[in-house]
């Protein structure tokens, strides 16, 4: 394992057990009903790299913040994703029933629950990024409406929208990017821009570096997900191996072929990279990240 490598998956573990004991503690909350609180536990507390708010967590560290504002925060942009999982796994969208190597939340509860598990989720994201403690109401605002822009038909929920239109289809490799800019990108690169946000200075140069890092990394995300459908192992990237290939989903690799998926690849992440030239050593973390996206087996 390389220096970056270690360093991406230390800052992993570290981001992880903060997130996770503050999901744990934050969730514990009373809910009108004990079984939906149960699926939400469930989706959200069953695993998971973290990466979304780890890269929250490192965008703040790398405009000198100490991460601890920023971990509310990290914490909502990970609830949305947990939402979204949930969604993407019901009977009407992927009809998946595994994830993270368990069975889906409507397997393992009823569809019912699972849908309400993920509303619930994501009215919890924004009512905890509403009351983020020690940030200005103007960072808190700009926080939500990145969130909303990034989870919303502009964002996540467009892009599965223009993935499920896409089923069976050629697409073109504008067409698929912009699927997948929506679809994947948009909430990786809210989560470093809402992590830049908790920064009180943060400037207008450097917020767009890092956004231009996000757009990259977050395009290097898919097409390394599409590599690992197609060459990864069920019981490593837990879900059914060749699933988008079985329901004629348009991927990288159908479109480039598997060379020209990774010669992609590596071209996103040297656009990454570079973006962060301007940054010093307090960066390191999203420079390991940049490299563990490309080279995760899961």
């Amino acid at each position: 394992m390389t220096g970056q490598n270690q360093l991406a998956v230390d800052f992993l573990e570290t981001c992880r057990a903060r997130v996770d004991a503050e999901l744990d503690r934050c969730i514990e909350q009373d809910s009108a009903s004990g079984r939906l609180q149960e699926a939400m536990r469930y989706s959200v507390l069953g695993g998971g790299k973290r990466i979304r708010p780890a890269l929250c967590l490192a965008a703040a560290r790398a405009l000198g913040q100490s991460g601890d504002q920023a971990l509310i925060p990290a914490c909502a942009v990970e609830l949305v994703h947990a939402y979204s999982l949930i969604h993407d796994d019901l009977p009407a969208m992927d009809d998946d029933e595994l994830r993270r190597g368990r069975p889906t939340t409507h397997i393992a509860f009823d569809e019912a629950t699972a849908i309400l598990a993920g509303d619930a989720l994501q009215a919890l994201a924004f009512g905890w990024l509403a009351e983020a403690p020690g940030l200005s109401e103007s960072a808190r605002l700009a926080m939500v409406q990145e969130l909303a822009g990034a989870s919303g038909h502009r964002g996540m929920v467009g892009g599965q929208a223009i993935d499920l239109e896409s089923v069976g289809k050629t697409l073109a490799l504008s067409q698929l990017e912009t699927m997948h800019r929506h679809k994947t990108g948009a909430l990786i690169e809210a989560s470093v821009r809402i992590g830049a946000i908790t920064a009180p200075s943060v400037s207008k140069q450097a917020l767009a570096s890092l956004t231009r890092y996000a757009k990259a990394l977050g395009l290097a995300f898919q097409v390394q997900d599409d590599l690992l459908d197609i060459e990864g192992d069920t019981e490593v990237i837990g879900k059914p191996q060749g699933s988008d290939a079985a329901r004629s989903k348009p991927t990288y690799p159908a479109l480039l072929g598997v060379a020209g998926a990774r010669e992609h690849l590596a071209d996103l992440l040297e656009t990454a990279q570079q973006s962060l030239r301007e940054f010093g050593p307090e960066a390191d973390p999203l420079r390991a990240m940049a490299d563990y996206v490309v080279a995760r087996t899961h």
